[in-house]
């Protein structure tokens, strides 16, 4: 299970892109959908995604022109084509245009998040497999938290939260950067989401506190 991971689905079969939104999001990712090209453009280049899904045979701006924008502007975007035509020499050009993996329909769900999760990895900061704070040990491969001796259970947001916190080393996580690594466009910008899940993730974690309130700021590990 990988989380924190952002996914954008360009995909015009709606009904599918549905689908494989919600099985990617009980994994644990946060998904945007795009129905047509121009749309995925638009997203692309406002929110920094870790893997782009992307139908070839998109409407408006093709898939293959998305592919090869996307590319040049967010180089450090992994791109999985996901098309129909899965020939050896559609596979071949759709990689010479910058995809990083490519995907034939049909296919098996499974498969395609061992994908998205490999260049969600891929794309992501090198870091350790186990991130440490004080007493704190957080495992995001086997997602597993403990406290001293102590395991401790989160909900998914809770863990991508945490895991968010610890990768900073120390550094302040704004509200707004912790909506766009867990959550997804559909969450209200002035929710109190963030809010009321570090809430509960200190109440979890215990005494003394490790999550600390940077006043108009963000949150940080104390």
């Amino acid at each position: 299970m990988l989380l924190g991971v952002r996914v954008l689905i360009a995909e015009d079969e709606l009904r599918l892109a549905d689908a494989i939104a919600r099985g990617l999001r009980r994994q644990g990712m946060a998904v945007d959908l795009a129905p047509d090209g121009t749309q995925a453009l638009v997203k692309a280049r406002v929110v920094r995604y870790d893997v782009v899904v992307l139908d070839r045979d998109l409407p408006g701006v093709h898939g293959d022109d998305v592919c090869r924008l996307v590319r040049g502007e967010r180089p450090d975007t992994g791109i999985l084509m996901l098309t129909a035509a899965g020939t050896l020499e559609d596979v071949v050009e759709g990689l010479s245009l910058g995809a990083d993996d490519y995907l034939a329909k049909p296919f098996r769900f499974a498969e395609l998040v061992a994908r998205i999760q490999a260049l969600g990895r891929r794309s992501s900061p090198s870091r350790p497999p186990m991130l440490h704070h004080g007493d704190l040990a957080l495992d995001p491969a086997r997602r597993r938290l403990s406290r001293g001796e102590t395991p401790i259970e989160l909900a998914r947001k809770e863990f991508a939260v945490l895991e968010a916190l610890m990768s900073a080393d120390g550094a302040t996580v704004s509200a707004e950067e912790l909506l766009e690594r867990v959550w997804d466009e559909h969450t209200d910008p002035f929710t109190n989401v963030v809010r009321m899940t570090i809430m509960t993730l200190r109440r979890k974690l215990g005494e003394p506190p490790v999550v600390e309130t940077v006043i108009g700021v963000g949150y940080r590990m104390a």
